[in-house]
């Protein structure tokens, strides 16, 4: 009888080492030819090499990579008419726009429209189909490469939008288990009713920009996306379906629960993270070959990569791989060392532990990981199960069921999300300030420090090293970030001045990024606001800020609608702190000067 061949076998280390090559190369995309890729990658499997299949792997990578970058040049301005398929969510932008990405023939493009075609767009789902008129054109420079990270290569300025249709039969039933879902937390206000579909669902659609802000601060953002702990109530909603099949059926029952819950939550990078590693678990069960979560995170993220080199672009793909990384890795060994109840020990751990895998991502990124971030997670992550759990069961229920039993079967999740919510804004209130680079590389050092004294004296050891650890994260309370700043771009039209007092000119730009880069600087009081421009976006831009900071005089032009801001003539010159701000234009818009004034003779 002819004999089987046999896979190829990879240990651990070699599932690894493939899945940070296949991550390298597309990392580093270089136009080289696919197919030598794929025949190295074949050859591997015929020889039974597993340093070859990483390798060909490698090289099939960097070649799908270049040919994906390569189908994103941008189009030549052109008139369209046609019917685009939503492939993600319509939001709401600045100005009274609405954006959404859809699909025009086989290229991804952004679509912007307003008036009554932003009316339109608003009220329709992913995978409906729209017809619409406008004008497709090149992306702007500034947003081309956060676009081409979803595949977006060109946007189409919308005219006009008419007739509808609902997607196929999978995109009906997922709008409709999503409609169902946000129309039965009407009870819960228009807050924690946005709270409720991101944690449940991922839409963060109607998230207020104070909760983002006060998730983002202490270090809670991972709730407001769906990950492996979604997926996991997910089939646990199926389970009593599941167990009932057979083996084979079983495993292919999952597969598709699987996909549709990916579907269901609009395949975002950490979905496909954590749906990938929960089939390849139920594929290794059936099998009979369990395998590590290492293991499995490894080949999750090298076919991942593979069929799309473009999520190594991702800031969710990465803070979701790094997360399951450090949990992987350090979250045993923590909860084994650290001293107290297990319960209390294994979830400092398993925060600590994901706090580590997301550092390398979050600190070049956003300048700092929170301090806050440890607390916040071990208060507000054993709430956010119950809200998973009971939205996906409970919550269907009140959407089908509707008033006044939807308030009724939603009583439970206003307490945990009021309660979510409510941790999520004292931890960043809390002035614990954030780790940068050298923070982070102290501690790594006494880690390794307190690693080699451990054997010769482990009682000594263990407790000068926890000391030290509370030292460096007390370390940004004690030297909070002060030196002087002149004129700093914290957003696009915004820049800040610090000396002795803080000067903020604004003028536009994304709020959330301008909160970002105040908390990084750590700036908590603004002595002078002015707001170049007097519309209903810088207005918006002022309310928060006064809500979230101490912010004492704002200046703003003639016919501003901002509350309590003063409108200076020209020539005016003020005198704060160290700096001096000359009024250089009073009207149409606030144009002024700011520069460290002389000192007295």
């Amino acid at each position: 009888m002819p004999v089987a061949a046999r896979p190829v076998a990879l240990s651990e280390r070699a599932v690894v080492a493939l899945a940070v090559a296949v991550w390298v190369a597309a990392s580093h995309p270089r136009p080289v030819p696919v197919a030598a890729g794929a025949a190295t990658v074949g050859l591997a499997l015929v020889l039974r090499r597993p340093w070859v299949l990483v390798v060909g792997a490698a090289v099939l990578a960097s070649g799908l990579a270049a040919g994906a970058e390569a189908g994103l040049v941008p189009p030549d301005p052109s008139p369209v008419v046609a019917d685009v398929t939503l492939v993600s969510d319509p939001v709401d932008a600045l100005g009274g726009a609405v954006r959404v990405e859809v699909r025009l023939g086989r290229r991804r493009v952004e679509a912007w429209a307003r008036g009554e075609a932003g009316g339109v767009l608003r009220g329709r789902l992913a995978g409906e189909r729209v017809a619409v008129e406008g004008r497709l054109r090149p992306p702007p420079p500034l947003v081309r490469a956060r676009l081409a990270r979803r595949h977006v290569s060109a946007r189409l300025d919308v005219e006009r939008a008419g007739a509808w249709r609902a997607g196929g039969p999978l995109t009906r039933l997922a709008n409709g288990l999503r409609r169902t879902l946000a129309g039965g937390a009407e009870p819960l206000g228009a807050d924690r009713r946005a709270l409720f579909t991101g944690m449940v669902l991922g839409d963060d659609r109607g998230q207020p920009l104070e909760v983002t802000d006060d998730f983002r601060a202490s270090g809670l953002t991972h709730l407001l996306a769906v990950s492996g702990q979604n997926v996991a109530f997910a089939l646990a909603v199926c389970r009593p379906l599941l167990s009932r099949l057979r083996l084979g059926p079983r495993w292919a029952t999952t597969l598709a629960v699987l996909g549709f819950f990916a579907l269901l939550t609009r395949f975002e990078p950490s979905v496909l993270r954590a749906t990938a590693m929960a089939g390849l678990v139920c594929t290794a069960d059936t099998l009979g070959r369990p395998a590590s979560r290492l293991r499995v995170l490894a080949l999750a993220v090298a076919g991942l990569l593979l069929v799309d080199p473009l999520l190594v672009r991702s800031l969710g793909f990465q803070l979701s791989v790094g997360a399951t990384v450090g949990i992987a890795l350090l979250a045993g060994p923590l909860a084994r060392r650290l001293p107290g109840p297990r319960f209390l020990a294994e979830g400092l751990a398993v925060c600590a532990a994901a706090q580590v895998g997301v550092a390398p991502v979050l600190v070049p990124t956003f300048g700092g990981l929170p301090v806050a971030a440890l607390p916040a997670n071990l208060l507000a992550v054993p709430a956010a199960g119950p809200v998973l759990a009971w939205g996906l069961t409970a919550g269907l229920a009140a959407g089908v069921l509707g008033p006044p039993l939807d308030a009724l079967l939603h009583v439970p999740t206003a307490v945990l999300l009021s309660w979510v919510a409510g941790v999520a804004r004292w931890g960043a209130a809390l002035p614990l300030g954030s780790l940068t680079g050298r923070h982070l590389a102290a501690l790594a050092m006494l880690v390794l420090l307190a690693g080699a004294a451990g054997r010769r004296a482990p009682r000594v050891a263990a407790p000068v090293a926890a000391l030290g650890v509370v030292g460096v994260l007390l370390g940004p309370v004690v030297v909070p970030p002060a030196g002087a700043l002149d004129g700093v771009a914290l957003a696009p039209g915004s820049r800040l001045w610090r000396r002795g007092a803080v000067v903020l000119v604004l003028d536009g730009g994304d709020p959330g990024r301008l909160l970002d880069g105040l908390r990084r600087r750590g700036v908590r009081r603004v002595d002078v606001l002015v707001a170049a421009g007097g519309g209903r976006t810088v207005a918006g831009t002022v309310a928060v800020l006064r809500d979230r900071l101490d912010v004492g005089l704002v200046l703003a032009p003639s016919g501003h609608r901002i509350r309590d801001a003063s409108a200076p003539a020209s020539g005016v010159a003020l005198e704060v702190g160290a700096l001096r701000v000359d009024v250089l234009r009073a009207r149409p818009r606030l144009e002024v000067a700011v520069r460290p004034r002389a000192r007295d003779p």
